[in-house]
Parts: structure tokens; C-alpha cells; sequence
């Protein structure tokens, strides 16, 4: 019988080993925080690898280790369809009365940057990444959007050790808080601001990026969302979808405080 940590059901392919002479693998914790041990530790470094790391090494003419040779990112486009998979089949299950609208909007909550980037802090993920001591210094361990790419390439790196059926299970328990939560089909704050628009024959909303900021590694984005006729809103954020999204949420509070003025 194969032997798991205690957080994870025993699979076949779940087993104890050793990691290879001379590797640079992740330490066990993550493995034990996650409660699934690799049967192949270097796709669990590959996950966790960033690119500054690689770049880094091969300035420094590392040789004779046995180190990633590539960063997460493939990883991450691998992980992100087993991600929306996983979370729509759990909803679809789940709320079987519901219509399609509602559980699109509740799968696109669950499977945004800041979803993943919350799964990922409680994990602990950040202290696990490989970075350059640059990227290191200047917060990359933390910066959401990073954190949130990671945990999608670590969803693939169990899928392609473990199969679906391991991967699914750590999918569905680690995002299941945040389902749990979930009162109703969250409300998309671009689509409602639209909606408002036009229930009053007003033009659509406009965006507009006003501001980038920070280094390359951690960009920061301020968009403006704007109705005619009224003032606009800005906000601030690690992209400029979730920088829309904010400034809809914000121009809807400053629209509903004048309607309740008026």
C-alpha cells in the first residue's frame, strides 16, 4: 500500500522516496502541507521554479547539478484547465438548480488571481519558490500574481504525478473554504455597472489605464472607469482586469450614493 502524508487519501502512486543526488528540490514541507508526496520531485521544482532562478544560475555557469531547466509557466497553462475543470465540475454538482449564468459567475470568481493567490498564501507557497536573490529582495515570494501563476503549475505538477483523480481532491480541498463562503453567484461589478448604463439609455462605461507603477516583476495598474456624466473612479491593482473590476465596483457606490442623494 502506498504511503501519503495524513491530509491526503492513499493513491497508488503516492509514495515516500528519496530525492535524487545532488537535486535542488523544494523542501518536503510544502509536500506535507499539501499531504501528497512526489513520485517524481523534479515536475514539484519545475512548479516552483521561477525564471529569474534559471537566469540566475546560468550567469553563475552553475554545473554538475541536477536543477529545473525550465520555469513554471507551462505548468501554469497545464494547471489553469485542470483548475476550471475541477471547480466547474464541483459547481455543476453542487448547485444543481442554478443556470448556467449563475455558476459561470461563481467559477469565475473561484478561479481569478486573487482566488488563487488566497490559496496560495494559506499554503504557505511563497516560502517555497525558487527565485534570484533580486527577485527575492524585491518581494516576488509575495507578489499575488506570481503566487497565483505558481499555484496553478503546482495543480499541474500534481496532475501529471498523481493522475486526475489526486488532483481533483487537492483542488476540491483547498478551494472548498471558498466555496463554502459563497452566500450567492457573486456579482461581476463590470457587468452590473453596464447594466446600470444601460437601464437608463446611458452609453456604456469606458476604462482607461491612467497609471503603471513598480518594477517589471510586480507592476501595479490604475484604471478609470468613467459614465457620462457623472464623476469617475479609480483603482489600483496587480492587473488591469482586476483594476476595471475595482473601479466598477467603486464608480457603482459613488452612482448608488448619488441615487440616494437624488
Amino acid at each position: 500500500m502506498a504511503v501519503c502524508y495524513p491530509l491526503q487519501p492513499a493513491v497508488s502512486r503516492c509514495q515516500l522516496i528519496a530525492s535524487p543526488e545532488g537535486a535542488s528540490l523544494p523542501d518536503c514541507g510544502l509536500e506535507k502541507t499539501i499531504g501528497y508526496r512526489f513520485t517524481q520531485p523534479a515536475i514539484l521544482e519545475e512548479a516552483v521554479t521561477h525564471p529569474s532562478a534559471l537566469a540566475s544560475e546560468h550567469a553563475r555557469g552553475r554545473r554538475g547539478r541536477k536543477t529545473s531547466q525550465r520555469g513554471y509557466e507551462r505548468l501554469e497553462f497545464l494547471g489553469d484547465r485542470v483548475l476550471g475543470l475541477v471547480i466547474a465540475d464541483l459547481l455543476w454538482r453542487r448547485f444543481e438548480n442554478e443556470p448556467e449564468g449563475h455558476l459561470t459567475r461563481r467559477l469565475t470568481h473561484l478561479v481569478r488571481r486573487q482566488a488563487l493567490a488566497r490559496v496560495a498564501s494559506s499554503i504557505g507557497l511563497g516560502a517555497h519558490l525558487r527565485l534570484s536573490a533580486a527577485e527575492k529582495t524585491a518581494g516576488a515570494d509575495a507578489n499575488p500574481g506570481i503566487l497565483a501563476d505558481v499555484c496553478e503549475a503546482l495543480i499541474a505538477a500534481v496532475y501529471l504525478d498523481g493522475g486526475f483523480e489526486v488532483a481533483s481532491d487537492f483542488v476540491r480541498r483547498l478551494w472548498q473554504p471558498l466555496i463554502d463562503e459563497m452566500e450567492g453567484p457573486p456579482r461581476d461589478p463590470k457587468t452590473a455597472l453596464q447594466e446600470w448604463t444601460q437601464a437608463r439609455a446611458f452609453a456604456l462605461p469606458t476604462y482607461e489605464l491612467v497609471a503603471t507603477s513598480g518594477p517589471d516583476h510586480a507592476l501595479r495598474f490604475t484604471v478609470e472607469a468613467k459614465v457620462a456624466g457623472h464623476d469617475g473612479a479609480k483603482a489600483t491593482a496587480s492587473s488591469k482586469r482586476s483594476a476595471e473590476a475595482r473601479a466598477a465596483e467603486l464608480l457603482l457606490e459613488i452612482l448608488g450614493a448619488e441615487g440616494a442623494r437624488g
